[in-house]
């Protein structure tokens, strides 16, 4: 029997967009990313915490807790963090969000657990969308200062017609078919594989 040589456990911490909720084929953007990611050379397990409705401050509460027990003891820890786009219309400050999701990474980095980090997705309220593209913009500086890999869903996404069908069809403002399988495309052709230290898939 052959001893693998890495061991990698990832954590997807986030609200209900880290599930394949609204998906009708049940995969979600991170299935179609593991599709097209090895899991066996070298061993990557992957384990997902998502909650809906989360802010940035109940994803650190999250992250102190639930994500915290998940980590492995041996092996390279990683940390896939998926940002709400609620905390505008929960009345938190771009620059309180800016601080949770600095807290995570800084307490991350000192674990020596590496982060990639998506970026809030447009929410189906244009109101919202104009606090939603700073509040991306901020943790985009966040994690640029950090070194952290993020992945901007907001700008591609903001004006594509099929995310902006689905999730204003769903009755939660939910992306379906079409809206993972936008995400899952940015997040492979943003590093995914770089961040994994994998050679690209074809």
């Amino acid at each position: 029997m052959v001893a693998v040589e890495r061991e990698v456990r990832i954590i997807v911490l986030g609200d209900s967009l880290a599930s394949a909720s609204g998906d009708p084929k049940g995969m979600g953007w991170l299935g179609r990313v593991l599709a097209r990611t090895p899991v066996a050379d070298p061993q990557i397990d992957v384990y997902t915490l998502a909650n809906p409705g989360d802010t940035t401050a109940k994803l650190l509460e999250r992250y102190n807790g639930e994500a915290q027990l998940r980590f492995a003891s041996a092996g390279e820890n990683r940390l896939v963090l998926v940002l709400p786009n609620f905390d505008p219309a929960a009345g938190i400050s771009i620059s309180r969000s800016r601080l949770n999701v600095a807290t995570i990474l800084d307490d991350a980095k000192r674990r020596g657990i590496e982060c990639f980090v998506l970026g809030p997705t447009p929410n189906r309220n244009p109101e919202l969308n104009r606090e939603i593209e700073h509040l991306s913009a901020g943790f985009e500086d966040v994690c640029a200062r950090r070194g952290v890999h993020f992945v901007d869903c907001f700008t591609p996404l903001l004006g594509h017609d099929g995310w902006n069908t689905e999730i204003t069809s769903d009755k939660s403002g939910r992306p379906g078919q079409i809206g993972h399988g936008l995400i899952a495309w940015l997040v492979l052709n943003r590093g995914w594989h770089e961040w994994l230290e994998l050679p690209e898939q074809q």
